[in-house]
């Protein structure tokens, strides 16, 4: 795929090819926006195009021409077989001071067959202080024919001495119709088996914009996931509990978008408002049950507990506090999965 193909980021897609027409390529940018948007697929069809051996700059129009997809350079990029590119991710939750080094190495080295050489650093919010030290020097002083692509779904976690030296484009969520056209378009991806379920807008709505969410997990087996230990929960057991800090923080996401729909449905009674679209039968029932003071406190008290996640809360305390939480404001109401 190229650039043309990438769907709705029109905006950080026509800022990429307005530097290529002015050549006036930054050294390094920071690709910030939510995670499964399209910001590292949009980073691999941008090296794509910098390196492409058909795409050329038309000294008339100054438009840019799209990478081929076709040529040995797109090819090796796409299998990330290319020698002047390179994807570094997080090891165990940590970019750490070793993928910085093996970066800096990486670029003391001229292109070796490509026009420019492309780092993408994938999940950039995750270098330790030793990690962001050590990548500060190669920002102040980036080598010559090289371009650097900082991706972050949490930028703020960065250091302001790395964002200030950057070329930020920002990447929005997608419409609920533009997931589904994404979604649906995916090849080998779950789109096919979902449309024939019906289960397509259901999916698009879950993943709240962000495609790459949904092909790359079941959104539906999820929330029943959910569901089942907020029931556990909310009654007071304990037979279940998260498994690991990424269970946790993916629950109380469920959690909210629930809680989320219960208020929006109790105040303007609407089912295409909601999120959890197949499960506006339990949406209804528990806004007839909780009062709506009740819906907000819980909401708020959750939203706030979630911004700590970071922090390596303890996973026992969480749990029991959070149970206290539902128990006292929505007492003994909960969804049921749609099966």
């Amino acid at each position: 795929m190229a650039l043309k193909d990438i769907i709705g980021q029109e905006k950080a897609i026509n800022i990429l090819l307005g530097t290529l027409s002015q050549n006036r390529i930054p050294s390094s940018y920071l690709f910030a926006g939510e995670s499964g948007i399209g910001k590292k697929f949009t980073a691999v069809n941008f090296a794509k195009t910098l390196n492409c051996q058909k795409s050329q700059l038309s000294a008339i129009s100054h438009q840019p021409s799209d990478c081929c997809d076709e040529c040995p350079s797109c090819k090796k990029i796409d299998s990330q077989t290319h020698p002047d590119f390179m994807v570094v991710t997080p090891e165990k939750s940590e970019i750490r001071v070793e993928e910085v080094r093996a970066i800096e190495e990486a670029l003391s080295f001229a292109p070796y067959e490509g026009k420019r050489k492309v780092i993408i650093v994938d999940e950039a919010e995750t270098m330790n202080a030793s990690a962001a030290n050590a990548f500060l020097k190669t920002l102040e002083e980036p080598p010559p024919q090289s371009i650097i692509i900082l991706i972050a779904s949490s930028p703020e976690r960065l250091p302001e001495t790395i964002r200030s030296r950057c070329s930020r484009v920002n990447f929005l969520p997608l419409s609920a119709a533009r997931c589904e056209e994404v979604i649906k378009n995916q090849p080998g991806g779950r789109g096919q088996g979902l449309e024939k379920d019906s289960q397509l807008s259901t999916v698009s709505r879950l993943s709240m914009g962000r495609p790459g969410l949904a092909i790359s997990n079941d959104l539906i087996e999820e929330r029943d996931w959910f569901i089942r230990l907020f029931k556990g929960m909310v009654n007071g057991e304990n037979k279940e509990t998260w498994g690991d800090k990424e269970e946790i923080e993916k629950w109380f996401n469920y959690a909210i978008t629930v809680l989320r729909d219960t208020a929006v449905f109790k105040i303007t009674g609407q089912e295409n408002m909601l999120i959890n679209i197949d499960l506006k039968d339990s949406i209804a029932r528990m806004s007839k049950t909780i009062e709506l003071k009740d819906i907000i406190e819980s909401y708020i008290k959750l939203t706030f507990l979630k911004g700590y996640l970071r922090f390596n809360l303890n996973k026992a305390i969480t749990w029991n506090y959070t149970g206290f939480i539902l128990r006292k404001f929505i007492g003994f109401a909960s969804p049921q999965a749609n099966r």
